[in-house]
């Protein structure tokens, strides 16, 4: 499924969470406590920003007034910028004996316009409206300084004028100030979004990531489908072979024909089995069928071919066959050579490996084939860990059990379990 891929530059930022809107609350409760205090200890001190101050009962008034609509900041962050700014002009007209804990404010409204304002336009000229009205009321304050009488700087030893030098010294403060919450606002936002262009990726990744696990295993069930068409069809000749010699045979020989014919039986009830491996597949996916030429199926007997081509690409294998060997159903025998073959494959091609050991056992109601090795790595790290789905659906087929994973000192082992009973007819 192709989806078309988002215009980042108009992203909008998602509302915020219930968490998120819980810290606001709390930042909004300290900036208010830290107003109550400042505006205390202000207040008992004598040392107002302004020279003069309302009464304390008002003052703790405009500090709640400044302080309490960062509570919904992310939430109404336009309204909020709004709200405190008209509240800090007012206050500082007023001349609230704290200005330190009103800039605090001042300066998370303007930054969370930048960072939360979804409507990138607003947040951009709301916070330059909000910076143009401070300058012309920084203009007022300077006009007023101007106006007034001169401040006595007797410890002045600079090369300029202590008078013009204060009023620089503050422009330059706001500037840093205002430049600051505009920036960092920004810089918020550019960061949520890259975050979350992030997690887009990663989704999509993750999607890909089932789709091709999803093909591989499609891929490898119809190849398991046509390994076991060949096997059942072989199963059919041998019939349609020994029930003829059966019918040529009645008259003249019936415990020949009696063979023949238990033969047919043994063969229908494995060719059966076979048939409901091969439904249980084609049934597990819906897919269309391939065309494709089939050889002979392999099975154990070409076990020592996979050693010898392995050996060819300098791998050092062993071949070990433990236990009776007895006949096994072919699909079970062709399900062993394809485990095999495809963990010598990325022993080869992925593992770093020196040597390996390929062990046969055969069991009382089982076969058991094992690979191991020496590498750095698993098997399956080939094709992107689908060569392990591939051996997981073939004996997944047969009701056996896989098991793949690190080894105890070194390297790498896969073990298929694949159950094998004599196929046996009840006299």
């Amino acid at each position: 499924m192709v989806t078309t891929e988002p215009d980042w530059t108009r992203w909008p930022r998602p509302r915020p969470t219930a968490a998120e809107q819980r810290t606001d609350r709390l930042v909004a409760l300290v900036v208010l406590a830290g107003a109550m205090i400042v505006i205390v200890l202000v207040n008992s001190v004598g040392a107002f920003a302004f020279g003069a101050a309302p009464s304390l009962v008002e003052q703790l008034l405009w500090g709640a007034a400044l302080s309490l609509p960062l509570a919904v900041r992310r939430r109404y962050p336009l309204a909020v910028v709004i709200v405190v700014s008209v509240a800090f002009i007012v206050a500082q007209w007023r001349q609230l004996g704290d200005n330190t804990t009103p800039s605090v404010a001042l300066f998370l409204a303007v930054y969370t316009v930048g960072a939360w304002e979804r409507n990138r336009v607003v947040a951009r000229w709301s916070r330059a409206g909000v910076i143009l009205v401070m300058c012309a009321w920084l203009g007022v304050a300077f006009y007023e300084a101007f106006r007034g009488p001169r401040p006595d700087f007797s410890d002045a030893a600079g090369p300029l004028d202590p008078f013009v030098a204060a009023l620089m010294l503050n422009l330059v403060i706001n500037i840093v100030y205002f430049v600051t919450a505009y920036l960092f606002g920004n810089m918020a936002w550019l960061s949520a979004r890259r975050q979350a262009e992030l997690e887009y990726r990663a989704a999509q990744l993750r999607r890909s990531q089932e789709q091709n696990t999803r093909g591989a295993i499609v891929a490898e069930r119809l190849r398991i489908a046509r390994d076991l068409h060949d096997v059942v069809a072989h199963h059919v000749s041998v019939m349609g072979v020994q029930a003829g010699a059966a019918r040529r045979v009645l008259d003249k020989d019936p415990d020949l024909a009696r063979e023949a014919l238990r033969t047919v039986e043994e063969t229908a009830r494995s060719a059966i089995g076979e048939l409901r491996g091969l439904l249980g597949v084609l049934r597990a996916e819906d897919a269309e069928p391939v065309e494709t030429t089939h050889g002979a199926s392999p099975g154990l007997e070409q076990l020592d071919e996979l050693v010898t081509n392995a050996r060819a690409a300098g791998l050092e294998v062993t071949h070990g066959v433990y236990g009776e060997p007895r006949p096994v159903p072919e699909s079970v025998a062709l399900s062993a050579y394809r485990v095999v073959q495809e963990a010598l494959t990325n022993v080869v091609k992925h593992a770093g490996a020196r040597n390996a050991e390929v062990r046969v056992r055969y069991l009382d109601n089982a076969l058991e084939v094992e690979v191991t090795d020496d590498g750095r790595g698993p098997l399956g790290a080939g094709a992107g860990g689908f060569g392990l789905v591939g051996m997981r659906e073939r004996v997944a087929v047969h009701g056996g059990e896989l098991d793949a994973g690190p080894r105890r000192d070194i390297g790498y082992r896969v073990r298929a379990n694949l159950p094998a009973l004599d196929q046996r007819v009840e006299s």
